[in-house]
């Protein structure tokens, strides 16, 4: 054997080298194994035939008032002034005692079912035979902050993913140059908590929410190349870059976050030719444009992000969360209606219930509505008394409040749920927030007991160890 043999296979090396083999070739098999477990782990999901494929929710941030919408109470007026008795504890958050108020709307009938809706949202109200009013909603908080959590996420606290994350982790994407779960924050600040309610909590990052940005003509920013670099010179720029990544990748393939974060940077730079295209508003006709709104000052905001949402879920995004408030500002950008409940659901009436029923309207004559669930909820309802004595306003109110489903496989024209005489107690068939995600899970093809992840020692779910499918909703 020549000496520079004997140099390359020393004693110590071989034994190291085939040791080391050794444990390569377990480690690649174990690799393979979880793969492959990963694989069928993907393939379990949908559980069985979804009647929805995508989704896009309207969050009214604030608690929406449901006697003074959509739960008419005509026993308030015979209550008016007098104070509520019989009811227990006052659920408001400031905890003042008032006198019972009637609704200051005037209520009607709308379409084939009859539904009541007040004068307060006109053009929602043409389009309750495509909707399932659930009329006995419960929430856990008077707080804004855990309420908002619990409705987005299923827990009062924060960390934890939201519904968003847990549908993109469940069926992924159908668009692999847009992101599967899209935020659109209104364009006035951030509702309670801000981008908690679309974190993707313990499950892989890239299930978290993009939030656009609503206020500014670029919606997601540094897509444009700057104007000096060439179209050939950026070219050469990817190429370098992936030959890096790619030689990086090889080198070590144990870096399973190096991965997530290299398909992320390959999203962005897919995105950079798809986000312009599908937030160019000005490609749809003006007919359309002002169904939504965007010729009203008032609605503009909302009915861009409406318009935006539409044209995202064709273009195969799986789930737009869609934000009507914000959190602070003075006078109040949201429907917190405490000082003045007709003054402030004015306000914010006049910017959500155009675009949200434009919404509705304009994917059902595109033939989407049958396979995309529409989703319209706030995190809890207002107190039928006020908030004060002699005050126009009402506090929070968690034991009853209204939300309602649209497409996507549930009833048209169907309401569900009662609350009492008052508006104060779901009477009826209550229904809790994980009662609410496990029906939309279910629209989408997925049991929820059996969409999980593992996570510090529990088998992690959207909710938690409740929920039960409102199976009277499903056409």
């Amino acid at each position: 054997m020549s000496d520079s043999a004997k140099q390359l296979l020393p004693r110590r090396h071989f034994l190291w080298s085939a040791a080391g083999g050794i444990g390569g070739l377990a480690l690649s098999w174990l690799m393979q194994r979880e793969a492959r477990a990963g694989i069928a782990q993907q393939r379990q999901w949908p559980h069985f035939t979804p009647r929805a494929k995508r989704v896009v929710q309207i969050f009214c941030a604030g608690g929406v008032s449901h006697i003074d919408t959509f739960d008419y109470k005509p026993e308030l007026q015979k209550l008016h002034g007098k104070t509520l008795e019989g009811k227990g504890e006052n659920k408001g958050f400031f905890g003042q005692p008032g006198k019972v108020m009637k609704s200051p709307y005037d209520f009607q009938q709308y379409g084939k079912c009859g539904h009541w809706v007040s004068s307060l949202f006109p053009h929602l109200a043409q389009c309750v035979d495509e909707v399932s009013f659930i009329h006995s909603m419960v929430a856990k908080s008077n707080n804004h902050t855990p309420a908002t959590f619990q409705m987005n996420s299923g827990f009062t606290m924060n960390g934890f993913p939201c519904m968003g994350s847990w549908i993109s982790y469940g069926l992924g994407t159908e668009n692999e140059n847009l992101p599967a779960f899209v935020v659109l924050p209104d364009s006035r600040g951030l509702a309670a908590g801000g981008s908690i309610n679309w974190t993707a909590g313990f499950l892989p990052a890239k299930h978290q929410g993009v939030a656009f940005r609503t206020h500014s003509s670029e919606p997601v920013v540094d897509l444009k190349t700057p104007e000096k670099i060439s179209r050939a010179d950026r070219d050469k720029d990817f190429q370098f870059l992936a030959r890096i990544n790619r030689d990086f990748a090889e080198a070590n393939p144990e870096e399973g976050d190096f991965a997530a974060r290299l398909r992320s940077y390959e999203l962005a730079a897919q995105m950079q030719l798809s986000i312009p295209e599908a937030t160019d508003l000005s490609r749809e006709p003006e007919h359309i444009r002002k169904m939504y709104g965007l010729d009203d000052k008032r609605s503009e905001g909302f009915g861009r992000n409406c318009l935006m949402a539409r044209r995202l879920l064709e273009r195969g995004v799986r789930v737009v969360q869609l934000f009507n408030g914000g959190a602070f500002g003075s006078p109040r950008i949201n429907w917190d209606g405490h000082e003045n409940v007709y003054e402030n659901h004015n306000v914010q009436a006049a910017t959500m219930d155009k675009p949200a029923a434009a919404l509705i309207k304009d994917l059902k004559q595109r033939g989407m509505l049958e396979d995309t669930l529409v989703i319209w909820n706030t995190e809890f309802g207002r107190g039928p008394a006020t908030q004060g004595i002699d005050s126009p306003g009402r506090d929070h109110h968690p034991d009853a409040f209204t939300c309602f489903l649209a497409g996507g496989g549930v009833k048209a024209g169907f309401s569900y749920g009662a609350s009492d005489e008052a508006g104060y107690f779901a009477s009826e068939n209550p229904v809790t927030i994980y009662d609410l995600h496990a029906t939309i899970l279910h629209l989408l093809g997925i049991d929820h007991e059996k969409l999980t992840f593992y996570h510090n020692g529990i088998n992690r779910r959207l909710t938690d160890v409740h929920g039960k499918v409102v199976r009277e909703l499903l056409a």
